[in-house]
Order: structure tokens, then sequence, then C-alpha cells
């Protein structure tokens, strides 16, 4: 596995700055969440943006996945907004075309995948009309990644429509693309339920593309410092060993800015020191 950081957690920092912090910490992955600071698809100054970022990370030798949660890049008065689960036809085209520029950037830097989540639906319909609604709008973000080899890697998120792993299981019964896999937050498990956590690895090991981790307190979605939750991490750095992962995990902590580089030393020292100690079990 690869130890990164968000750069959602790194809100006040010049990008190529950020990168550079991080890179001499020791991480050697990043999570771009795409942005108003960060690639903004949005500006003039994207392309120049966009290669300077690569050849920052090329300089460190990182790895990048693409995250396309920005809280107010759509729109700056409503968080989240649109979605793909938007009441609005026009609105959900929003979304679908900025998650296209998603996977645009994604082959340019050659990330591992193109995160991204539902949303919920803001008028009343019922559970399989927002599943068929989102199944819809997502189908052409699906062809586009195909045609540019990019996977999705799809994140429940508490207190959105596709929250847990089982309405992403439900989901990929409604769609048909082996670009479809799965971003999995670890405190977003802990934190509806889906435990034991290291279960839900060994569960989804050939789904994964991208992990999120943060320490979380059962039933509340807050990200929280290694330390401050509930989490046991070492089962759980363990079992992603025995699957042999060897892609990306992620420390997303985007609440943390104001003292991003204490808390992105912090986490590193204390996953990293969990990586070293703990072996798989042998089989």
């Amino acid at each position: 596995m690869i130890l990164g950081y968000n750069t959602n957690g790194f809100a006040f920092h010049d990008p190529l700055e950020a990168i550079d912090v991080l890179g001499e910490i020791g991480y050697r992955s990043l999570a771009i969440t795409v942005d108003h600071q960060w690639i903004n698809p949005f500006s003039d100054d994207c392309h120049r943006q966009l290669q300077a970022i690569k050849h920052r990370l090329e300089s460190w030798s990182m790895h990048n996945v693409i995250e396309s949660g920005a809280r107010f890049l759509l729109d700056p008065r409503k968080k989240h907004q649109p979605t793909l689960l938007s009441t609005d036809a026009e609105q959900r085209g929003r979304r679908i075309d900025f998650l296209r520029r998603c996977i645009e950037f994604a082959v340019e830097l050659e990330s591992q995948c193109v995160s991204l989540w539902s949303g919920m639906p803001l008028d009343s319909i019922d559970s399989q009309m927002a599943l068929d609604r989102l199944a819809n709008a997502l189908e052409p973000v699906l062809r586009y990644a195909e045609k540019h080899q990019v996977f999705l890697g799809f994140e429940p998120e508490p207190g959105m429509f596709v929250a847990s792993t089982a309405d992403f299981e439900r989901l990929r019964k409604w769609v048909d693309s082996d670009m479809l896999k799965l971003t999995m937050d670890i405190g977003h498990l802990y934190c509806l339920g889906e435990v034991p956590v290291a279960d839900y690895i060994r569960r989804f090991e050939r789904d994964i593309v991208n992990l999120h981790i943060e320490d979380m307190k059962a039933g509340v979605h807050s990200h929280l410092m290694f330390g401050e939750g509930e989490i046991s991490f070492p089962p759980i750095l363990t079992a992603l060993k025995e699957i042999d992962y060897r892609g990306p995990i992620h420390v997303e902590l985007s609440r943390q800015s104001h003292n991003a580089c204490e808390i992105a030393r912090d986490s590193f020292q204390f996953l990293d020191s969990i990586v070293r100690t703990h072996r798989p079990l042998s089989k």
C-alpha cells in the first residue's frame, strides 16, 4: 500500500508547496480534490495548473487519484450541488460534465482512479426511482471512463443515497461496466457499523481502487485525527497486507487545514509505524 494525503486537508496552501510538504514527510500519493485552488476546470489557467502539478508530482515520484467532492465548486451557495441525483436534468448534466473533466485530468496525470459519490435526491422520490435516476446519470460517465480506461472509485458516503457497501452492491446490479470500482472509506465503514472493518476489506478486495482513512466514532460522521476516535487500526492495515493491496491509502482530514503540516506529519508517523510493525497472518 502507498500512504497518501487528500488535498482537502491543505486548503490554505499553495498546491505546489503542499506537494513539497507532503513529499518531505514521506507521502507518495496525493488525492487531488479538484477545486478552486487545485486544478479548477473553470479557470482560464486550468491547463497551466494541471501541468505544474503533474511536474511536481513527478519530481516526488508520487501516485495520485482525482477526487470530485469539492464543496462549492459547482454551486457557490449550496454545498455539494448539483449531483447525479439532482431533480433537474440540466443540473445533473453539470455534474456529468464535471466528472468527464475529472476523467480527462486523470488521463493527463495517469491517476489510479476518479473518486465520486451519489449525493441525495432533493425531491420526493422513492428508493427505486432514485436508483434509476442515479444509474441513468452515471451511464454517460461510465462510457467516458471506458473510452479513456479510467477506473471510477464510487464512495459510499453516510447521509447520501449510496451510504453503505450494501448500497454500492445494489447500484452495481443496475449498471454494467468493468470501470465501476470502490473507494472505501475506513471511517465510514465504522460509522455505519460495517464491522469488523477488516472483513469488509477482504470481501471487497477485488473492487477497491482507492482508500480513505481517518479515525471516527460509531454513528457519528466526523473525520477525526488518529487516536481521537474509536477505530483499532492494526487489524485494518494487516488485512490490507493480507490481500496484497498495492494501491493508495489517503488520509482524509478536510477540516484540519489550519494545522495541516503537523496533522499530516503526525498521521504519517502513526500509520507508517503500524505498517512497519504489523505483518499479515501466514496462509
